[in-house]
């Protein structure tokens, strides 16, 4: 195995290695120092460079930290104010100020003698940064910001009373969607409708904050000269390598060749629990996540030390060189994991890069469930991302779109599923679980497919009235596209003004708009890898080492071929991987159950 990771924040060159930000005044000098210092070739403008990028890491770690400790504890006022403080006192000077660096750089004689590709594509980023850059939208950003923060404090002080084993208590909502595991009907009908109650219950306050984000997302766009807040968004984040027509195919294809097998799916799984609970008339939402075949809950680890150690075992078995499992242990040394789900905790899980130390932290909230465990190695393919960019000389290198931070951590999810059995000893219960995750992909890609667009009508579909659509327009364009890409055979009769909101449990829709795309292109890359890994195990992990070692140095297209993995939305390429999956989950299903199971 290799040697641990030093553990140590590399020595600062432009900042003083004693440095902590107290004031912007303490940060002025630096960013004047970049502003006004002369560039006399092309061997300055690198060190200039590379001086911006130590700036900017220490300061995007800052913010880091100041945001997970917030997640980690809501309810805490002091936290709260510390993360409002860089929102409202940094970031709009970081942006303003970050835009006349991108000016001067961009204005540089010497920036033509940047010609490899890696600096090229920083530059195209600058480019597109600075033109849809306006003054005007930094208050307006900070204001958006503020706001989007409102979501996790909403959704975190979320709980439920609820009785398990004899004993009532208030758990999370995380933690009661266990229950819907339960092969009780009456247990998980009843865990259901709690949930929905409480989340119900602060509809018309996510609605209200959900129409504030709209009018100032939208003013933003028009400030900098967009129709509309989609096609701002696709320039904001950097979308070079597809376009809005794109994602309508991937919709398209979406229904076309995944639509099919879910429908399909859910038959399968009405059958089976008609089989062994003859009350069963109809599939209803509290009973899509049950074992159909009248099994327990899968229950992977114990707590959330267990679900670490497992992990890296699984690492480790993936990777022989102990390379992955070691990134876990820096991480666990440093106390860079908040795993546990509880009271005041921000819903959700990320894995959030640390730009300096390069050691990144994974949040999650676990509780004991398969779910759990896909979490956890999804993040950990985040933070591997983390890993093996750490030493990529700038910033802008180490921070690759989604498209392929997304691949580093679906790809993990498929790749460590072949050694799972440090999770499972029963073979059955192995069975079980590799089958559950991979009917979880032909439900993933279609509810990718609904959220991306709802985000298309929700910024691009002029309101019937005013500046923007009621709650009523909102509610029923949900509808429509909810009904178009889930299955036909779950039963929502009764549930309406349920389902009519259930995009507000959807994170994404109120903190980070239009990020969501990339999980659905994510995951077809992350089957092309899978696939390669399963042809010859060596050589698909390097080609996974490969791509994500590039960070952001070339274009996304790129990077999926370094994976050896094409970048492509058509149905005929959907098709196909989708074949490659119902294969795998025949040879599950024909795998004949143990005595133990």
């Amino acid at each position: 195995m290799q040697a641990e990771l030093t553990l140590a924040r590399p020595p600062r060159h432009f900042l003083p290695d004693t440095y902590e930000l107290q004031s912007w005044a303490d940060i002025q000098p630096f960013y004047d120092d970049l502003i006004n210092r002369p560039i006399a070739d092309t061997d300055a403008l690198r060190q200039w460079f590379s001086d911006r990028s130590e700036l900017e890491s220490y300061l995007s770690e800052n913010f880091a930290w100041r945001y997970i400790r917030m997640t980690c504890d809501t309810a805490n006022a002091e936290l709260v104010e510390r993360l409002n403080f860089f929102i409202e006192t940094i970031q709009p000077m970081m942006s303003t100020l970050g835009n006349e660096l991108d000016r001067k750089a961009l204005d540089s004689p010497w920036l033509g003698q940047l010609t490899n590709t890696a600096e090229q594509v920083m530059v195209r980023g600058m480019q597109l940064a600075n033109a849809i850059f306006r003054e005007e939208n930094v208050p307006l950003q900070t204001e958006m910001q503020t706001e989007e923060r409102q979501y996790g404090a909403i959704a975190g002080a979320m709980t439920v009373t609820i009785e398990t084993d004899g004993i009532r208590q208030e758990v999370t909502l995380q933690k009661a969607s266990d229950l819907l595991q339960s092969t009780d009907r009456s247990v998980r009908e009843n865990a259901w409708f709690l949930i929905q109650e409480r989340r119900f219950k602060d509809h018309e306050t996510l609605d209200d904050l959900f129409d504030k984000l709209i009018g100032l997302r939208q003013q933003i766009a028009e400030n900098a000269g967009f129709a509309n807040f989609r096609d701002y968004m696709f320039a904001a984040l950097g979308r070079f390598d597809y376009t809005p027509a794109d994602c309508f195919t991937f919709h398209e294809s979406v229904a076309e060749a995944v639509v099919p097998l879910l429908n399909q799916q859910a038959a399968d799984r009405l059958a089976k629990l008609q089989r062994t609970d003859h009350s069963v008339q109809t599939l209803r939402p509290w009973d899509t996540k049950v074992d159909p075949e009248g099994n327990p809950p899968l229950v992977p680890f114990a707590n959330a030390a267990d679900l670490v150690d497992k992990t890296i075992r699984c690492f480790d078995r993936l990777d022989t060189t102990g390379e992955l499992g070691n990134y876990l242990r820096v991480m666990r040394k440093m106390g860079h994991l908040d795993l546990d789900s509880r009271k005041g905790k921000a819903p959700g899980g990320y894995n959030y890069p640390l730009e300096e130390i390069g050691v990144p932290f994974i949040f999650m909230n676990a509780t004991s469930s398969l779910r759990d465990l896909v979490t956890m190695v999804h993040e950990g393919g985040h933070a591997v991302h983390s890993f093996l960019t750490r030493e990529l000389p700038l910033k802008a290198y180490r921070n690759p779109p989604m498209e392929v931070a997304e691949l580093a951590s679906m790809s993990m999810e498929l790749m460590s599923m072949d050694h799972w059995d440090v999770f499972f000893e029963n073979p059955d219960e192995l069975r079980r679980a590799k089958l559950a995750h991979l009917e979880s992909i032909i439900e993933t890609l279609p509810w990718v497919a609904t959220i991306d667009q709802f985000q298309h009508w929700l910024y691009g579909t002029p309101p019937e009235s005013g500046s923007i659509h009621t709650p009523a327009e909102r509610r029923a364009a949900w509808v429509r596209t909810y009904d178009r890409f889930a299955d036909s055979v779950t039963d929502w009769s009764g549930l309406d003004h349920y389902k009519e909101y259930v995009w507000q449990k959807q994170l994404h829709l109120y903190e980070v708009p239009f990020y969501y795309i990339e999980y659905g292109i994510a995951q077809l890359g992350a089957i092309g890898v899978w696939r390669n890994y399963r042809q010859q195990a060596e050589t698909g992990l390097q080609g996974y080492k490969n791509a994500l070692a590039l960070g952001y140095q070339a274009p996304i297209r790129d990077i999926y071929a370094a994976a050896n993995v094409p970048f492509d939305f058509s149905k005929a390429h959907i098709g196909e991987l989708m074949t490659f999956v119902q294969q795998e989950i025949s040879d599950l299903k024909n795998q004949s159950p143990t005595s133990a199971g």
